[in-house]
This record gives structure tokens, C-alpha cells and sequence, in this order.
């Protein structure tokens, strides 16, 4: 699997965002919806890398810097053909491994709840982020949840 830096102009990752942004509205109530479209993707505070074997897109996934010590996970998402093939850890341990090189002391993200998020959650606690509290703006409720890793 080759995990590379992008540019978000292939017509691959743009359906892929798509379809996240489609499943984040269909899964979460209106008020609670913070994925980033491919505008918000396109700043020079975010980072987006994609996972390719071949010419066959895998995975995405991006980190947006919140401060010179801090980011934020956002985008991730794995095709539905390629799911149950680790191509969601790799892109988190890449991500991980960037924030690092960076300096950063602390990575943290925002979810749902429910079942359509447990994969997610099982994932992200696989590499030791814990539920805290909320962080750049956002604001709690029944629905989002907030995971942190300490670096």
C-alpha cells in the first residue's frame, strides 16, 4: 500500500470525500455534521494523504494543524471495497508518525456515536486515543464524542 501526500484533484478522491461527507450527514443528527468538504480540505492548515494500491484509491484521511503543538484528525475514511484490509490504521499510524515529526504534544479528533461509529472508535482506542474533553471550538452533545492521544 502506498500512502502519498494529495492534491485532492483526482476524480477518485473527490467521490470518496463524496461519499464520506454522504455518509457523516446520513449517520449524524444536522447540527452535528463537522466533516470537512473539499474546500475546507483545500487550506493551508490541512494535510490530506491517500492510500493507493495501484491505481486503485483505498483510503483517505487528513490532519489539520490547530496550533504549532496540536492537531486534528479529520477525513478519514476507507472505500467500502477495501474495508477490513488495515488501510485505516496505516493512514492513522502515517498521520501519527507526521504529527510527531512535527512536534506535536497532542492529537485529537471528533466523532459520533452509535453503531456506524464503532469501527472508528475501535480503531482510533486501538492506537491509545481516549475519550476528553471538547477542543477547537467544538461543543458537546448527545451525539459527538472527542478523542485525545497524547504524543
Amino acid at each position: 500500500m502506498d500512502i502519498r501526500r494529495d492534491d485532492l484533484s483526482s476524480q477518485q478522491v473527490q467521490d470518496l470525500l463524496a461519499a464520506h461527507l454522504a455518509g457523516m450527514q446520513e449517520n449524524s443528527p444536522p447540527d452535528s455534521v463537522y466533516a470537512l468538504d473539499l474546500s475546507g480540505l483545500r487550506t493551508p492548515d490541512v494535510s490530506v494523504w491517500t492510500a493507493w494500491e495501484g491505481t486503485d484509491l483505498c483510503g483517505i484521511g487528513a490532519l489539520k494543524q490547530l496550533s504549532p503543538s496540536t492537531g486534528e484528525i479529520k477525513s478519514m475514511r476507507t472505500d467500502a471495497r477495501h474495508l477490513r484490509k488495515g488501510v485505516g490504521l496505516a493512514i492513522l499510524d502515517h498521520i501519527i508518525a507526521v504529527a510527531r515529526e512535527r512536534g506535536y504534544r497532542r492529537l485529537s479528533l471528533e466523532t459520533g456515536s452509535g453503531a456506524e461509529f464503532e469501527a472508528a472508535l475501535t480503531l482510533y482506542r486501538k492506537r491509545g486515543f481516549e475519550n476528553g474533553e471538547p477542543f477547537g471550538g467544538y461543543v458537546s452533545s448527545d451525539f459527538n464524542q472527542f478523542l485525545h492521544l497524547e504524543l
